[in-house]
């Protein structure tokens, strides 16, 4: 759906940050009003003016805070760090540009603002991970230590785990389940501070994390789901196939195979990659990385995946496939779709058929105003159907202690 820009990338990342009104993320005007400054297609123009309008919500917040009025600052270091992940979508790549850094930094120090002043516990957690630590969020839907459900939910490409609040941890409070939040290698602030980057083999980072939770005494062991969101919908799939302690599974999108994409503009690009042919994928790739967006995007995931070049690239996503892996996936799973699908198109059914373990398919609607990437502009009706669905997995576990 179109909201205001000409170019398409500009309108689906508008439309991203608009989505977040739902969980308290964002407000309609600011982001009109926002986007009403922005040169169409500039990409300079799109930092500062989201810039901008991050710091005078920021600003709003610290007064508040300052006559003591915490709900409304909350609120307000809540949409300012949105903004601010916002304003450097497209600065993304490597050498990591400064003004990348500051933005992510307002956009992390927004959030543990607002944290604090949230009405339900959070704590700020280092999950420990090959020698290292994964930084997180645990929220708790109340200040018991009663064992309960527990939802880990991971983000994609370029997300962070604060914008997980706005798509996952928001809805899930409310229904009672605690959650735990993190950026993985390739992601946020592991990316960013830890250079530690992108991995195929996800259930390696995902089996920490359930370690990690499995000692808290608010978890109930027997109950704890993974949501994958975006790219994270790969990632959670994969986990899942190895990392057997989870309870139930959310993917949306569901996606299957990495190279799919790519295979349907370049019909052969595997035989030349295994050929190591350079000069028919370099005269191809050229073409591609020729238009500006195409080019920000291969940019912005060499840098995630720690890769020098476009061929790497593509040689390091021939590892993204649950190409006769899906079938170990044994937990409840739930595979989302929607009808206009722009990354991974088709995937998911292929995924939902391959999938051997008690499963549903769902289909976000264009008619429902659903149809975008992971049902953008209608955050209220997909957390309604997600959780539903994670909701009658809880009963049913129950029924079965």
């Amino acid at each position: 759906m179109r909201i205001f820009f000409s170019q398409p990338e500009f309108d689906t990342q508008l439309l991203r940050a608009i989505s977040y009104t739902h969980s308290g993320g964002a407000e309609i005007g600011e982001c009109l009003t926002t986007a009403a400054r922005i040169k169409d297609g500039d990409f300079d123009s799109w930092y500062e003016e989201w810039m901008h309008t991050g710091d005078r919500i920021y600003k709003e917040g610290e007064t508040s805070a300052a006559g003591r009025h915490f709900i409304s600052a909350r609120d307000c270091y809540l949409r300012a760090s949105n903004y601010y992940r916002a304003a450097y979508f497209y600065l993304f790549g490597a050498p990591v540009n400064p003004k990348l850094l500051e933005a992510y930094e307002r956009h992390e120090d927004s959030f543990n603002k607002a944290v604090k002043l949230f009405e339900t516990p959070v704590q700020v957690v280092q999950i420990p991970y090959e020698g290292t630590f994964l930084p997180g969020y645990f929220y708790k839907f109340d200040n018991s230590l009663t064992p309960s459900p527990t939802i880990i939910t991971g983000t994609g490409y370029d997300g962070t785990q604060q914008e997980s609040y706005f798509s996952t941890v928001y809805g899930a409070l409310k229904r009672r389940y605690n959650v735990l939040t993190f950026d993985g290698p390739g992601q946020g602030k592991v990316l960013l501070k830890q250079q530690l980057y992108m991995r195929p083999d996800w259930e390696k980072v995902i089996t920490p994390v359930v370690d990690f939770l499995l000692k808290r005494p608010e978890v109930d062991p027997s109950r704890i789901s993974l949501v994958g969101q975006s790219w994270g919908g790969m990632l959670a799939s994969r986990a899942a196939a190895y990392e057997h302690r989870l309870s139930a599974l959310v993917v949306n999108p569901g996606q299957f195979d990495a190279m799919d994409g790519i295979r349907r503009f370049f019909p052969h690009v595997e035989e030349h990659l295994s050929k190591n042919d350079h000069k028919v994928l370099d005269e191809v790739l050229c073409q591609v990385l020729n238009d500006r967006m195409m080019s920000k995007k291969f940019q912005a995931k060499m840098w995630v995946h720690g890769v020098p070049t476009a061929v790497d690239l593509l040689k390091e996503w021939q590892s993204y496939k649950l190409e006769g892996i899906a079938q170990n996936i044994l937990c409840s799973t739930l595979v989302c779709d929607s009808e206009s699908e722009p990354l991974s198109s088709g995937q998911a059914k292929r995924l939902f058929d391959a999938l051997q373990c008690p499963k549903q398919y769902l289909l976000f609607k264009n008619s429902e105003g659903a149809g975008e990437h992971c049902a953008a502009g209608a955050l209220s009706l997909c957390e309604q159907r997600l959780f539903d669905w994670l909701d009658n997995q809880r009963v049913l576990q129950v029924a079965n202690v």
